[in-house]
């Protein structure tokens, strides 16, 4: 019996020390760092490769530098969750986006290098031994779906659609009015609206799923290539660990900007539509108040206060209120358009990335209140507060 017994205790013990061998190995094996092993045919020996961080809303530095050789190079470093990098290479001619984790990752791709201006495009990119990659790519490839809607619903509309754009620009209402009364182009808006609200619903749907863990927040960043107040909702729905998390923390930042009423605008210089460099010191000359208002040609929000920043430049501007407009739009082309569609009749800049980080502008639309000193004196006025805090600083 106590033969029996003995035995049974000896198999309890080697089955526990299994066990515990295995849940220690297990957890050895858990890597504290990652390296990420480039292969690229068609690069050149010596060109810069960079590690960029990506998903943050902000033109970042390179983490880390190295150098390919023979088509190849290596990366290492530690994580303390997964991020989304863009693997640069030479003079920002190129990237590839990858999702690092601590692990150990395989890079390959062929490299296409124009002749005329360097640019690098890359075909039959694949990155392995990244479960954060695998999954990123898993949950966004109804992306490809979306793509192709676009293209479907602009099919056989193309020469009207320039036909309108050109007489929008021209601002030949006329003509505009004409096209927009067709068959064709209220079939095309039709279509249009309802793919905007299938993106919309696409990209909600995306980060809603993944409320829970950092994948949410993440995805916030991925989806809005920029915010504006009306995202504050979908932060808000986001668990204590999803906020608490990297990209949880870049979101809270962004949605929640540091005031800056009370500080002084410093003077800065920058180009306006003809390349002319002008300072806000030449532009606030004599003015008892301006608004510097931070936009973009794709914002609709900041589209759609326009209309109420004329009609307060209509009633104040004689009182010696003016409004600067300074765009961060990346295209200048479209800013371009923008400013031929909008026809705003007060001074508007171009951002060179400095002036808006120098005011903090996380989400657009963005308004500071400045008086004839400087002094930034209120923030975020729109539509009739802005008209109230006129009317209350202008009464005389």
């Amino acid at each position: 019996m106590n033969t029996i017994k003995n035995k049974i205790t000896g198999l309890c013990i080697c089955m526990f020390m299994v066990s515990y061998n295995h849940q220690a190995q297990t957890k050895k094996a858990i890597p504290k760092s990652y390296t990420l092993e480039g292969n690229i045919k068609g690069l050149e020996d010596g060109m810069a490769v960079k590690l960029i961080p990506g998903a943050t809303h902000l033109s970042e530095v390179a983490v880390a530098e190295t150098t390919i050789k023979e088509g190849k190079f290596s990366i290492t470093g530690k994580l303390n969750e997964p991020r989304l990098f863009y693997v640069s290479f030479g003079k920002n001619k190129g990237s590839i986006p990858v999702l690092v984790e601590n692990s150990k990752i395989k890079l390959t791709a062929e490299a296409e290098v124009s002749k005329e201006d360097g640019r690098i495009n890359f075909k039959n990119e694949v990155v392995s031994g990244s479960k954060s990659h695998d999954y990123y790519k898993k949950e966004t490839a109804f992306k490809e779906q979306l793509n192709k809607d676009y293209v479907e619903y602009h099919k056989g509309t193309e020469e009207l659609g320039k036909l309108y754009s050109k007489a929008r620009v021209a601002g030949n209402k006329k003509v505009t009015d004409s096209i927009g009364n067709t068959p064709e182009w209220k079939a095309f808006e039709a279509k249009e609206k309802a793919f905007f609200a299938k993106v919309q619903s696409s990209s909600e749907n995306l980060i809603t799923k993944h409320k829970a863990t950092w994948w949410g927040p993440f995805f916030m960043m991925t989806q809005y290539s920029y915010f504006t107040p009306d995202q504050k909702p979908v932060f808000e729905q986001f668990s204590e660990v999803a906020k608490k998390s990297y990209y949880g923390q870049l979101v809270d930042k962004d949605l929640n900007p540091k005031s800056l009423i009370g500080t002084s605008v410093a003077n800065f210089k920058l180009n306006d539509k003809d390349g002319k460099p002008l300072s806000v010191k030449e532009i606030v000359a004599g003015k008892k108040y301006i608004l510097i208002d931070f936009w973009a040609s794709w914002c609709a929000p900041c589209r759609k206060e326009i209309p109420n920043l004329k009609t307060a430049y209509a009633n104040y501007a004689e009182k010696g209120f003016e409004v600067l407009s300074i765009s961060i739009d990346k295209d200048e082309k479209a800013w371009q358009k923008a400013l031929a569609q909008e026809n705003m009749q007060w001074p508007n800049l171009y951002d060179d990335d400095k002036v808006s980080k120098a005011f903090n502008v996380k989400t657009i639309p963005a308004t500071y209140l400045v008086d004839g000193k400087g002094i930034i004196i209120s923030d975020n006025l729109r539509g009739a507060a802005l008209e109230e805090k006129l009317k209350e600083l202008l009464k005389s």
